[in-house]
């Protein structure tokens, strides 16, 4: 009878079996997000350098068996990503009513976003 690893119930196996599985978790517009090298998510809006790069706050790290979170070290870690382009998201109604007073209000948001592609994480 096979006993299975913790990685094999996991789902893992091909981790465990020498690919090092390298992401980091920055801060970005209020939120964290989990990002990898080659990955591309979208922000709220970033300025970018003249070369269309930004550098992003990593909070944790996570390279193979190592999980990094001390901010000593971590001041050590650059992640690197390229403006790929900015867009606006979904646009929201917001509708305020109060009832017998006659108060009624109406707005509209659309934020502004920026989609980046991370290009390294050193």
């Amino acid at each position: 009878m096979h006993t299975k690893t913790s990685a094999e119930i996991i789902g893992n196996s091909s981790q465990s079996e020498g690919s090092q599985v390298v992401y980091a978790v920055v801060r970005a517009g209020g939120r964290q997000e989990k990002i990898e090298v080659g990955s591309i998510v979208v922000l709220d809006r970033i300025k970018a350098d003249k070369d269309g790069n930004v550098e992003l706050v990593p909070v944790l790290l996570v390279d193979g068996d190592t999980i990094t979170h001390d901010a000593s070290a971590l001041a050590k870690v650059k992640v690197t990503a390229e403006v790929v382009g900015d867009l606006r998201g979904p646009k929201i109604v917001i509708q305020k009513f109060k009832n017998k007073t006659g108060y009624k209000k109406r707005q509209g948001h659309r934020q502004e976003l920026t989609r980046i592609k991370i290009t390294s994480i050193k």
